[in-house]
């Protein structure tokens, strides 16, 4: 089977696992907050990792390399995760998923630092592309800013270097591995963040059954995004994740009520222009 097309199917279900959480942590968001949110998704995904880990005979594979490289990862995804679940409950969601496809751009801007790779004339063509995509998506004034635009677009950067440095762990840890220190760490993070206050809200009967669908959602979509970085080139995995936008805004319509922005689509057609030429030259690069 064709590699790109073997990274779409594994970026399939990351879109569902993705869409389902972000339906998930609005129903969840008028009881607890984003810290306690992070913290019981990592315990139930935790729990998961150890039984699957436990049955499969797969504790070898768990090993203490590349301890900097894991816990600079978890950082950046818990720190974009949080300003994520905080963006999806103040403005749309279409608007939400439509700044995070930036992550692919600041792929491409940061991956020579990260991993090492070219910043190509093409690659450098497909960033701008994308950021003017970005301020018609935002469209930056006193009226449209707000701390949830600001954080989505914040959100983004975390998640791409989340992306390459999953990328990079690829080269030399196994799947079982990353995800294991994925929810260890994220469970600790969490812990520390949602009790700095010493005041943890206990989920309700009502948020549970959510709470499951955010923990095995995020490490279903975060199985399947790793396995499709191990096969094929990050800069060429993630802007398969485009198909979320139209899915997340007919969600939010039908869900929520919320109107679909014409803007924000142009914006994100332009967004997916700018990884599209991306994606081209690099299929062109392995015929």
């Amino acid at each position: 089977m064709n590699i790109i097309l073997k990274a779409a199917l594994w970026m399939s279900g990351a879109i569902a696992s993705f869409s389902a959480m972000a339906v998930a942590g609005r129903s969840v968001s008028f009881e607890l907050d984003t810290f306690e949110i992070m913290m019981y998704r990592s315990f139930i995904g935790l729990t998961v990792m150890i039984l699957v880990i436990q049955i499969r005979g797969l504790w070898p594979q768990i090993s203490r390399q590349n301890l900097g490289q894991h816990t600079f990862r978890n950082v950046a995804h818990f720190t974009g995760q949080n300003l994520w679940f905080y963006a999806i409950t103040v403005i749309p969601l279409a608007q939400v998923f439509a700044l995070e496809f930036t992550s692919p751009l600041w792929v491409l801007v940061l991956s020579p630092l990260v991993l090492g790779e070219r910043l190509t004339k093409v690659r450098a063509t497909a960033a701008v592309i994308g950021f003017v995509g970005i301020l018609i998506v935002a469209r930056p004034s006193p009226d449209t800013l707000s701390l949830g635009v600001g954080f989505a677009a914040l959100s983004a950067i975390c998640f791409a270097l989340t992306i390459l440095f999953t990328k990079r762990l690829t080269r030399t840890t196994s799947i079982a591995c990353i995800l294991f220190y994925l929810t260890l760490m994220q469970a600790v993070f969490g812990m520390i963040a949602a009790g700095y206050d010493g005041d943890v809200m206990l989920p309700s009967t009502q948020t549970l059954p959510w709470l499951a669908v955010i923990g095995g959602a995020g490490l279903l979509a975060h199985f399947c995004m790793t396995n499709a970085l191990a096969i094929a080139p990050a800069t060429v995995v993630v802007p398969l994740d485009f198909i979320r936008l139209p899915l997340i805004a007919i969600i939010g319509l039908l869900v929520y009520g919320e109107a679909l922005d014409i803007w924000v689509l142009v914006g994100a057609v332009v967004i997916f222009s700018g990884n599209y030429l991306n994606i081209w030259s690099e299929t062109r690069k392995t015929t």
